[in-house]
């Protein structure tokens, strides 16, 4: 933070230095360039101004995360920021993800004040805090998912009367005149009690003269005021402060109600024509209960408290008898959180699936068979399809095969024959006793041989026994070896190739 220019009195010159707080954060090496520049042209007596590289504002973004306000909270403050900032004259505005008939109510330092937590006040929440700094407009803005959460705790009530007579109606002004009457023990208790169900039928000693009106009472610990012994810590309280707190409300629950009835034991009730009918209490029964409330599920998302029932999100809904937030089903949907119910679709429209969180997804049946038959022909194009891309894969590895088979055929003659070669060299050789040779020189040695020994095996033989020729020479083969190639020597190839003249034969 620029803390001023202090100025120096000397002959001829004045000094000015800037200083700079660390205590505040560096907003970036841009903003930092342009507050020393707006200094140094103040300090230099010239007008300031801002290089137009450098942005004119600076604005950030923080994921909050999730808060979690327990149901039936009297009094929550969400603050703006996460962090303490030590600024001058901020204004801030908090926004929620969709319309909101109540108004949102803001403390001057920004926090978000929610009274009796629904879970209708669940959703998304952002917090804008804006405010200038070194001349430059800044803003802050810090998302939060607010999430209604309860911990288990309740108390169901039973409740049997005697009655002269049995119908619907004197038995619905009956249950109203008993909540009447009940109203000012919730005050007390800070609790809630809702009736479920209600019946009557003809008692088993007197069933003509005798009714047994019964009727079913569940009673929340979580009314008006109940939660002032656990005061909110920052973001989180402690849910074993909310723990403690239901199980003593539920034994002054039980104890208010058990002495309410004794002190009214019978009920008179009045109707339209003046007449007068009478309720006896005779039968109250307890049960101690572990369910969520209606619109609320066990989801584990807290995870101080991962028994706590936290509320159903859009898409999903739950009843008072569940534990757990289940899809919308097939042309349902529901766009709140806490819902106890989905809304069925207008004029006979389906959605495409379960879990819709929107009207808009809602559409005609005709149109939903078309998706419908679009997605069923799929399997169909892919019956197509594989089988001729097999077909193709198949081709081409018979046509790779045919080909290779072809090229060895056109190279088996060739390989036929010099194998038939190899034989008969091999088979000379062994029969001449001629050391074995190398492959390099073993067809021309044996052609050599073999065309020495057919020109002149007859002749030679005849000129030999007169003597008038002396015996052929072997050519010298005795420095061949294996791998040595044959060399033959000039006198070896005339003795080979010398044949034999016809003068020879004609002196005999």
């Amino acid at each position: 933070m620029v803390t001023g220019c202090p100025r120096t009195a000397q002959p001829g010159r004045m000094l000015c230095a800037p200083c700079f707080c660390p205590g505040l954060g560096a907003p970036g090496l841009l903003r930092t360039m342009g507050i020393l520049t707006l200094v140094l042209w103040s300090c230099s007596g010239q007008p300031a101004f801002l290089p137009e590289d450098l942005p004119a504002h600076s604005s950030w973004e923080y994921q909050g995360g999730d808060v979690f306000i327990h149901m039936d909270s009297s009094l929550y403050s969400l603050p703006c920021s996460t962090i303490e900032l030590e600024v001058a004259n901020p204004t801030y505005q908090w926004v929620r993800d969709r319309p909101d008939p109540k108004l949102l109510s803001v403390t001057e330092e920004g926090h978000l004040l929610f009274q009796n937590f629904q879970a209708a006040d669940s959703g998304n929440y952002s917090c804008t805090i804006s405010y200038t700094e070194h001349g430059l407009p800044v803003s802050q803005t810090f998302h939060y998912r607010v999430l209604g959460y309860h911990v288990l705790g309740g108390l169901e009530t039973l409740m049997i009367f005697h009655s002269k007579l049995c119908k619907d109606e004197w038995t619905k002004m009956f249950l109203w005149d008993l909540l009447e009457r009940l109203k000012q023990l919730e005050v007390e208790q800070h609790c809630k009690i809702h009736p479920e169900t209600s019946t009557c039928f003809p008692s088993a000693d007197n069933p003509s003269n005798e009714f047994v009106v019964q009727i079913q009472l569940t009673v929340s610990f979580f009314g008006p005021n109940w939660d002032e012994q656990c005061k909110p810590q920052g973001v989180e309280v402690d849910a074993d402060c909310y723990r403690r707190t239901a199980q003593q409300s539920l034994k002054k629950v039980q104890h208010a109600i058990t002495k309410f009835f004794k002190q009214h034991v019978i009920f008179h009730i009045a109707g339209p024509d003046t007449s007068r009918i009478a309720f006896i209490t005779v039968f109250i029964g307890f049960l101690e209960i572990k369910n969520c409330s209606e619109g609320y599920g066990q989801t584990k998302q807290l995870q101080r408290c991962l028994e706590c029932c936290v509320v159903c999100p859009p898409g999903t809904f739950s009843p008072s008898t569940n534990t757990q937030c289940s899809l919308c089903p097939m042309g349902t949907y529901t766009m709140i959180y806490g819902a106890a119910f989905c809304t069925p679709c207008k004029d006979g429209m389906i959605t495409q699936g379960l879990g819709t969180r929107s009207m808009t997804d809602c559409m005609k049946e005709e149109r939903t068979k078309q998706v419908d038959a679009i997605i069923r022909k799929v399997p169909i194009l892919l019956l197509i399809v594989l089988p001729l891309v097999i077909a193709a894969n198949l081709l081409f590895v018979f046509a790779s095969c045919y080909w290779y088979q072809r090229q060895y055929r056109l190279s088996s003659p060739m390989t036929s024959k010099m194998a038939g070669i190899t034989k008969t060299m091999e088979k000379v050789t062994k029969f001449c006793r001629i050391p074995r040779q190398s492959p390099q020189a073993r067809p021309f040695a044996t052609a050599l041989n073999m065309t020495s020994e057919t020109d002149t095996s007859q002749e030679g033989e005849e000129e030999y026994l007169h003597g008038e020729l002396t015996p052929p020479r072997t050519p010298s083969l005795a420095a061949v070896s294996d791998d040595t190639p044959a060399v033959l020597e000039l006198e070896d190839k005339m003795s080979i190739f010398e044949v034999p003249s016809t003068n020879a034969g004609q002196k005999h």
